[in-house]
């Protein structure tokens, strides 16, 4: 009997195990817990493609792909540089931190497919278009001013417009090559868009979306109302000179800045981001429903923890991947998941000239670590993540700092130092604002292994390095880097590769290869606690 009753209520409990609603099975927000701000998104068909803000980064304007909203890979870029200035280029002094190219558009129109953004950096506003969005060739027109925060729309009747600003917005009617402003068009459009908010503002109404729906214009923007917190804001209109009426659309955990996809069995989303710490600014879905021709986002106002969405698949490797480095014969490109710390100089860099490994070669000096070129990013993903490489140091020269990062202008790093005829592993802490030698090893061999681990954890923004002499015994170095995310950068932390001389160039090392995963050890985690 006992037996039996134990049986029963084994079956009983496997029963409701099943019946009962699953967890954690479908979509979670936020659904990408990286660094892909000022999202753009379309659909064509049945995929959906999304291009993103990645500034001062080279190659830039990265694309996106998904086939369930969820799962996104990166596929191409608008462009390779986007520009050949000194601050673009990291020379005489100058750099694009926190500028370079910034909130874009996308759209598709007549079979082509449309990228614009703009850029403060050389004070232009840029046009790409394609009809293969994932292989190129991508042509690009450019003209001035920089229209700020602009949304580029081809409505029903032939005529382009963008609509851009903060706070006023104004509209202006391109012409029909894309190639400038048709004279005579600019207009201002809201006079206060920021007005819904209420009257403490603290950043005017911007980061402009427009969509056409059901013959109705819908016009997206975010304020930031002081003592508040990030606001979406809808304006509506029948006619796209208006006259618009408006409201508050969407108040939760400052998720905002973005727009509306619809999927093909009808269902409706906004794809919106948050600042999330140092991990950066991360994007999420809020189911839509309509209600008296107007967008009403979230559930019951709020953004939901899971969507009715498929589940993730984890960001690797379609937004970080490993890289061992390894090519066949005559490839020499990087994946897609690399990007330069702005424009590199190709000259210095390798993936062929010893196979299997990155070659990074010093080309001028340098005294700060964010002046050097060629340190090669990927970006940091929560809510944890580690990287680890190993490098050959036998061809560094004097002076010369190579190793593993974590990009952001409170950097830290773990690498070797060239000094005094002697090479040692530093760690170098510059979350005071300033660089500091935390730690410093002295290195009897060539060859080391490099490790960073952060951890995002509700916020907990906490990195933690190691290195090892024989890649399987780690010991931990320096001091916890206690990670910021700053204005002057605009970006979340990022994973880099880097050396660079401060005394003689032409020294170079290599990298056996670039390891990320989606865990940190127990001792970071038990670090990060203390």
């Amino acid at each position: 009997m006992i037996k039996h009753l134990l049986q029963l209520s084994l079956l009983n409990f496997l029963y409701l195990f099943i019946a009962l609603p699953s967890h954690g099975q479908g979509a979670q927000n936020p659904i990408i817990h990286a660094d892909v701000p000022d999202m753009a998104m379309i659909r064509v068909g049945d995929t959906y493609y999304m291009s993103s803000t990645t500034m001062h980064m080279s190659p830039g304007l990265p694309i996106m792909k998904s086939r369930d909203l969820v799962n996104w890979e990166l596929v191409n870029y608008a462009y390779d540089t986007l520009g050949d200035v000194d601050a673009l280029n990291l020379t005489n002094g100058e750099s694009a931190y926190g500028k370079g190219s910034w909130a874009s558009s996308l759209r598709f129109h007549d079979g082509t497919y449309y990228v614009t953004t703009f850029a403060q950096t050389t004070g232009k506003t840029y046009i790409f278009s394609t009809k293969d969005i994932e292989n190129g060739p991508w042509k690009v027109q450019s003209f001035e001013p920089s229209l700020h925060d602009h949304t580029l729309f081809f409505d029903d009747d032939g005529k382009v417009y963008m609509i851009w600003g903060g706070g006023q917005l104004k509209m202006v009617e391109l012409r029909e090559d894309l190639s400038g402003i048709k004279p005579g068009t600019e207009r201002v459009l809201i006079e206060n868009a920021t007005a819904p908010a209420g009257p403490n503002v603290g950043l005017p109404a911007e980061g402009s979306q427009l969509f056409k729906v059901n013959g109705k214009y819908y016009l997206f923007n975010i304020a930031w109302p002081k003592g508040g917190m990030r606001t979406v804001i809808v304006h509506r209109a029948d006619k796209i000179t208006g006259p618009y009426e408006s409201r508050v659309a969407f108040q939760d955990k400052g998720v905002a800045q973005g727009g509306l996809i619809d999927t093909p069995d009808g269902d409706w989303y906004a794809y919106l981001f948050r600042d999330y710490g140092a991990v950066g600014r991360i994007p999420y879905l809020v189911p839509v429903k309509w209600e008296d021709g107007w967008p009403i986002l979230g559930v019951e106002g709020k953004v939901p923890d899971e969507l009715s969405l498929p589940a993730s698949k984890g960001l690797v490797p379609g937004i970080v991947a490993s890289d061992e480095f390894t090519r066949k014969k005559g490839n020499s490109a990087l994946p897609l998941v690399w990007q330069w710390n702005h424009n590199p100089v190709d000259a210095l860099w390798s993936v062929t000239e010893r196979k299997g490994h990155l070659r990074l070669k010093t080309g001028r000096v340098d005294q700060d670590f964010l002046q050097a070129r060629n340190t090669l990013t990927q970006r940091t993903i929560g809510p944890e993540s580690a990287a680890s490489t190993a490098i050959d140091v036998s061809n560094m020269k004097a002076g010369d700092v190579a190793g593993l990062a974590l990009l952001q202008q409170g950097y830290g790093l773990v690498g070797v130092k060239y000094e005094n005829g002697a090479k040692s592993i530093v760690m170098v802490n510059a979350d005071s604002g300033s660089p500091v030698v935390a730690e410093s090893i002295p290195l009897k061999q060539e060859k080391v292994y490099l490790k960073a681990e952060g951890d995002f954890r509700n916020r907990r923004d906490v990195a933690t390095f190691y290195y090892s002499l024989d890649g399987k015994t780690w010991k931990r170095i320096g001091s916890q880097l206690k990670m910021a995310y700053t204005i002057p950068h605009f970006m979340g932390y990022r994973f880099g590769l880097f050396n660079y001389a401060t005394k003689t160039p032409g020294g170079y090392v290599d990298f056996d290869y670039f390891h990320i995963d989606d865990r940190i050890t127990n001792a970071s985690k038990a670090q990060a606690a203390e």
